[in-house]
């Protein structure tokens, strides 16, 4: 059986982390068999990050690494019809979910006016997390964003960059349907992955803020998490 190891659920989501939750959103929509654990400490991960799964003993890490040997060895058809423009502009939303990935993060993590709220609730739902552990990752986190980058941003500045993104995939998802037709592709499980952990944040942030008054980034999240909600 097929192991997915990725950060805990949180919020109503099966992981709080978009990479994450794109794989297990990827999962459930392809129908591979798989089992969940959830982990809090990552140093075990293939270059200490998650998610990563194990297939009959074979330890594979990174999202998208992932996504192409489920396709590869369980033949997967999910993206088969895509031509290569549509290929290409999902290369595209891949990258720039990466970018809105560190704005997305910054948010939780590093901006005071929304940090206390994410911690307290985090430890509600995980109490075997304390305040102590969570600054502890909160300061690890702080490192990672100055040397990526966005740490040595101002708020407005840094949301500026992750508003950009959300505006990009406003104008990208139709108000019905899914990125490339009337049924999703390995595309709508990557968004979902990430607008999942805007939209059901209960954290009035810029990024949720956006979300909430464009209608059909609601609607393709809600889709999307229904499909993959279901028990299998």
């Amino acid at each position: 059986m097929l192991t997915l190891y990725s950060y805990p659920e949180l919020f109503g989501v099966a992981d709080n982390n978009g990479y994450g939750l794109k794989v297990f959103a990827f999962l459930k929509l392809t129908g591979v068999p798989f089992v969940h654990e959830h982990v809090f400490d990552a140093s075990a991960a293939p270059r200490g990050q998650l998610p990563y799964i194990v297939d009959d003993g074979e330890t594979i890490g990174d999202s998208e690494t992932i996504i192409a040997h489920l396709v590869r060895k369980y033949r997967l058809t999910i993206d088969a019809a895509l031509t290569l423009a549509q290929r290409m502009t999902d290369h595209l939303v891949t990258r720039m979910l990466d970018d809105l990935y560190w704005v997305m993060s910054y948010s939780r993590w590093k901006d005071d006016r929304y940090f206390p709220a994410f911690r307290d609730g985090f430890m509600a739902q995980h109490s075997q997390i304390d305040a102590a552990g969570l600054n502890k990752a909160r300061d690890y986190n702080a490192q990672r964003y100055y040397y990526q980058g966005i740490g040595r941003y101002t708020p407005d500045q840094a949301y500026a960059r992750g508003l950009a993104d959300l505006q990009v995939l406003a104008d990208l998802i139709p108000a019905d349907g899914y990125v490339h037709g009337v049924t999703p592709t390995s595309v709508d499980a990557g968004i979902y992955g990430f607008i999942a952990n805007i939209h059901f944040l209960p954290i009035p942030t810029p990024l949720k803020a956006f979300v909430s008054d464009h209608p059909n980034l609601v609607r393709h999240c809600e889709a999307i998490h229904a499909m993959v909600s279901k028990k299998s």
